[in-house]
């Protein structure tokens, strides 16, 4: 298991963790809600009534090949009886169940597949349920959005090799030493750099020197797809064999074309949104 994110429901911190791909929240900080003092037992009484056996039956049969019905026969036969108190090891251990893992550790506790999670938020309360839901898909939202972010990022990173393949075949004579292709291939990046930002890769850190990383992790989606577009159109204006001048300023029209066609497109979104 490992740490993916936390969310913050109602003023209470919640840990979601990935468990074989999947999203499992942390009932151990969601029952701190209820009771800070004894979130177990908060749990276990969960656990012990007739309607979350129920809901844990029907889950474990669908996506629980192993689950052993024949023990989860005996334990729906108790639960909700007085006095009946259902532990998560005892629940874990004769049912083979996969839906609620506990562990020890970094990120110990009690979690729960969201499914499952999602209905423990209802017995603790349905307003936290309702927050727990909308802040889990607030969570789901950002994360894609990293996640265009990020492919756009290695299709830029991709292209660049195109890039970089053309220049070496078309303007790096055999002479040259390593240190001098090196030096050609950092001009190629920072003329694209010019063309699209303004400014070059070393003028960029000076003016940002509290800044990790390069330029080009701090552009916008539009902007590495336009860098995108322009690292192709730059490969094939070197295969042409245009002169650098020549296509710094090509380049620099195509970026500001497609940059105000993006922009236009974002603005016209926003404003569908808002109505």
């Amino acid at each position: 298991m490992s740490k993916t994110n936390k969310i913050e429901v109602d003023g209470s911190a919640i840990s979601i963790i990935k468990n074989q791909n999947e999203d499992y929240v942390s009932l151990t900080d969601m029952a701190k809600f209820k009771n800070p003092e004894s979130t177990g037992l908060v749990i276990s009484h969960w656990l012990s009534t007739r309607f979350a056996v129920d809901f844990l039956g029907i889950w474990e049969q669908i996506n629980n090949p192993d689950f052993n019905l024949t023990e989860f026969s005996n334990i729906r036969f108790d639960a909700g009886s007085n006095g009946y108190v259902l532990s998560v090891k005892q629940w874990i251990e004769r049912t083979n169940a996969k839906g609620i893992v506990s562990s020890a550790g970094r990120y110990g506790g009690t979690y729960a597949h969201k499914d499952i999670a999602f209905e423990f938020g209802s017995w603790i309360s349905p307003e936290f349920k309702y927050y727990l839901i909308r802040e889990y898909q607030r969570l789901k939202d950002e994360e894609q959005k990293q996640l265009g972010w990020s492919a756009k990022r290695e299709l830029s990173k991709i292209n660049y090799h195109i890039h970089t393949s053309a220049v070496s075949r078309n303007l790096i004579p055999s002479e040259l030493t390593q240190l001098q292709k090196s030096y050609i291939y950092a001009d190629e990046a920072d003329m694209l750099n010019v063309a699209m930002f303004g400014k070059t890769a070393k003028q960029w850190r000076d003016d940002n020197p509290d800044k990790k990383g390069n330029i080009r992790d701090y552009a916008t989606i539009n902007q590495l797809i336009c860098l995108s577009n322009m690292e192709n159109l730059n490969a094939v204006f070197i295969n042409e064999g245009l002169p650098q001048e020549e296509r710094l300023e090509k380049l620099n029209k195509i970026a500001i074309q497609q940059m105000t066609i993006l922009e236009n497109i974002e603005a016209r979104n926003l404003l569908k949104a808002k109505n």
